[in-house]
Protein backbone atom coordinates (compact mmCIF):
# COMPACT_ATOMS: atom_id res chain seq x y z
CA UNK A 1 0.00 0.00 0.00
CA UNK A 2 1.33 3.46 -0.38
CA UNK A 3 0.48 5.96 1.81
CA UNK A 4 -0.06 9.99 0.88
CA UNK A 5 -0.57 12.13 3.91
CA UNK A 6 -1.06 15.47 3.31
CA UNK A 7 -0.74 18.00 6.61
CA UNK A 8 -1.50 21.75 7.33
CA UNK A 9 -1.35 23.59 10.35
CA UNK A 10 -4.26 22.40 12.88
CA UNK A 11 -5.57 19.76 10.42
CA UNK A 12 -9.57 21.36 9.99
CA UNK A 13 -9.18 23.54 6.56
CA UNK A 14 -6.50 23.28 4.03
CA UNK A 15 -5.46 19.01 4.54
CA UNK A 16 -8.75 17.26 5.10
CA UNK A 17 -10.00 19.29 1.92
CA UNK A 18 -7.10 18.38 -0.18
CA UNK A 19 -7.14 14.47 1.62
CA UNK A 20 -10.81 14.40 0.27
CA UNK A 21 -10.13 16.07 -3.14
CA UNK A 22 -6.89 13.62 -4.10
CA UNK A 23 -8.83 10.41 -2.46
CA UNK A 24 -11.73 11.38 -4.71
CA UNK A 25 -9.12 11.16 -8.19
CA UNK A 26 -7.25 7.88 -6.73
CA UNK A 27 -10.59 6.30 -6.64
CA UNK A 28 -11.70 8.00 -10.23
CA UNK A 29 -8.18 6.62 -11.12
CA UNK A 30 -9.17 2.76 -9.94
CA UNK A 31 -5.99 3.33 -7.38
CA UNK A 32 -8.04 3.31 -4.18
CA UNK A 33 -6.90 -0.42 -3.36
CA UNK A 34 -3.06 0.16 -3.82
CA UNK A 35 -3.18 4.00 -2.53
CA UNK A 36 -3.98 4.86 0.92
CA UNK A 37 -4.80 8.89 1.66
CA UNK A 38 -5.11 10.62 5.17
CA UNK A 39 -4.22 14.27 6.47
CA UNK A 40 -2.95 15.71 9.67
CA UNK A 41 -1.40 19.06 11.23
CA UNK A 42 1.42 20.02 12.35
CA UNK A 43 -0.12 21.20 15.54
CA UNK A 44 -2.29 19.00 18.05
CA UNK A 45 -4.91 22.11 18.95
CA UNK A 46 -7.80 20.53 16.92
CA UNK A 47 -7.18 17.00 17.83
CA UNK A 48 -10.31 14.77 17.24
CA UNK A 49 -12.60 17.62 15.39
CA UNK A 50 -14.25 17.54 12.34
CA UNK A 51 -13.15 19.47 9.66
CA UNK A 52 -14.03 23.23 9.39
CA UNK A 53 -18.01 23.64 8.42
CA UNK A 54 -16.43 26.28 5.47
CA UNK A 55 -14.29 23.23 4.84
CA UNK A 56 -17.28 20.87 4.69
CA UNK A 57 -19.55 23.23 3.27
CA UNK A 58 -17.44 23.99 0.26
CA UNK A 59 -16.03 20.29 -0.57
CA UNK A 60 -20.00 18.98 -0.51
CA UNK A 61 -20.99 21.75 -2.94
CA UNK A 62 -17.84 20.30 -5.06
CA UNK A 63 -19.53 16.82 -4.77
CA UNK A 64 -16.50 15.82 -2.35
CA UNK A 65 -17.10 13.45 0.69
CA UNK A 66 -15.20 13.99 3.99
CA UNK A 67 -15.58 11.98 6.85
CA UNK A 68 -12.79 13.64 8.99
CA UNK A 69 -11.28 13.62 12.80
CA UNK A 70 -8.04 16.28 13.22
CA UNK A 71 -4.67 15.09 14.61
CA UNK A 72 -0.87 15.87 14.78
CA UNK A 73 1.39 14.51 12.13
CA UNK A 74 4.47 12.62 14.26
CA UNK A 75 7.78 12.05 13.54
CA UNK A 76 7.51 8.18 13.89
CA UNK A 77 4.68 8.37 10.84
CA UNK A 78 7.36 8.50 8.25
CA UNK A 79 8.23 4.81 8.62
CA UNK A 80 4.72 4.26 7.31
CA UNK A 81 4.19 7.06 4.87
CA UNK A 82 5.95 7.22 1.61
CA UNK A 83 4.68 11.01 0.60
CA UNK A 84 4.17 13.92 2.90
CA UNK A 85 2.35 16.66 1.24
CA UNK A 86 2.60 19.81 2.77
CA UNK A 87 -0.01 22.79 2.45
CA UNK A 88 2.80 25.83 2.70
CA UNK A 89 6.09 26.36 2.98
CA UNK A 90 5.88 26.29 6.34
CA UNK A 91 4.58 23.05 6.72
CA UNK A 92 7.49 22.10 4.58
CA UNK A 93 10.07 23.41 6.91
CA UNK A 94 8.97 21.93 9.88
CA UNK A 95 8.11 18.56 8.78
CA UNK A 96 11.44 18.54 7.28
CA UNK A 97 13.02 19.37 10.77
CA UNK A 98 10.66 16.85 12.26
CA UNK A 99 11.73 14.06 9.68
CA UNK A 100 14.35 11.77 11.69
CA UNK A 101 16.47 10.89 8.81
CA UNK A 102 17.36 13.05 5.51
CA UNK A 103 15.21 10.16 3.47
CA UNK A 104 12.86 10.85 5.41
CA UNK A 105 12.52 14.62 5.04
CA UNK A 106 12.95 14.14 1.19
CA UNK A 107 9.47 12.46 1.41
CA UNK A 108 8.09 15.72 2.18
CA UNK A 109 6.70 18.07 -0.74
CA UNK A 110 4.96 20.66 -1.25
CA UNK A 111 1.31 20.21 -2.56
CA UNK A 112 1.33 23.08 -5.99
CA UNK A 113 4.74 22.09 -6.52
CA UNK A 114 2.74 19.62 -8.61
CA UNK A 115 0.62 22.00 -10.31
CA UNK A 116 1.80 23.10 -13.70
CA UNK A 117 0.37 26.53 -13.32
CA UNK A 118 2.06 27.44 -10.07
CA UNK A 119 5.30 29.43 -10.24
CA UNK A 120 8.45 27.36 -9.61
CA UNK A 121 10.06 27.51 -6.62
CA UNK A 122 13.91 27.96 -7.77
CA UNK A 123 16.97 26.89 -5.76
CA UNK A 124 15.04 26.85 -2.43
CA UNK A 125 14.17 30.55 -2.08
CA UNK A 126 11.97 31.32 0.32
CA UNK A 127 10.14 33.66 -1.21
CA UNK A 128 9.95 31.21 -4.42
CA UNK A 129 9.02 28.64 -2.26
CA UNK A 130 6.01 30.67 -0.60
CA UNK A 131 5.30 31.10 -3.95
CA UNK A 132 3.63 27.64 -3.46
CA UNK A 133 1.68 28.25 -0.77
CA UNK A 134 -2.03 27.21 -0.36
CA UNK A 135 -3.17 30.10 1.70
CA UNK A 136 -4.89 29.38 4.94
CA UNK A 137 -8.63 30.29 5.06
CA UNK A 138 -9.24 30.07 8.17
CA UNK A 139 -9.22 33.75 9.21
CA UNK A 140 -11.22 34.75 6.65
CA UNK A 141 -14.64 34.20 4.72
CA UNK A 142 -15.97 31.50 2.79
CA UNK A 143 -14.38 33.05 -0.36
CA UNK A 144 -10.94 31.95 1.18
CA UNK A 145 -12.22 28.24 1.13
CA UNK A 146 -13.07 28.39 -2.53
CA UNK A 147 -10.08 29.25 -3.54
CA UNK A 148 -8.05 26.78 -1.47
CA UNK A 149 -10.59 24.20 -3.40
CA UNK A 150 -9.26 25.32 -6.52
CA UNK A 151 -5.32 25.22 -5.87
CA UNK A 152 -5.68 21.53 -4.34
CA UNK A 153 -7.81 20.66 -7.65
CA UNK A 154 -5.50 22.14 -9.63
CA UNK A 155 -2.33 20.31 -8.13
CA UNK A 156 -4.79 16.86 -7.94
CA UNK A 157 -3.35 15.43 -11.54
CA UNK A 158 0.13 16.04 -11.19
CA UNK A 159 0.53 14.55 -7.32
CA UNK A 160 -1.79 11.58 -9.04
CA UNK A 161 0.56 11.22 -12.02
CA UNK A 162 3.43 11.13 -9.83
CA UNK A 163 1.55 8.98 -7.40
CA UNK A 164 0.75 6.54 -10.14
CA UNK A 165 4.18 6.13 -11.36
CA UNK A 166 5.64 5.40 -7.94
CA UNK A 167 2.94 2.81 -7.17
CA UNK A 168 3.93 1.30 -10.75
CA UNK A 169 7.52 0.85 -9.35
CA UNK A 170 6.88 -0.43 -6.66
CA UNK A 171 3.68 -3.04 -7.50
CA UNK A 172 5.34 -6.57 -9.10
Amino acid sequence: MYRVCFVCTGNICRSPMAESVFRSHIADAGLDDLVEVDSAGTGGWHEGDGADPRTVAVLEAAGYEQDHRARQFRASWFDRVDLVIALDAGHLRDLRALAPTPEAAAKVRLLRSYDPAAPAARDGATDALDALDVPDPYYGSLDGFEECLELVEAASPGLLDAVRAAVKETTP
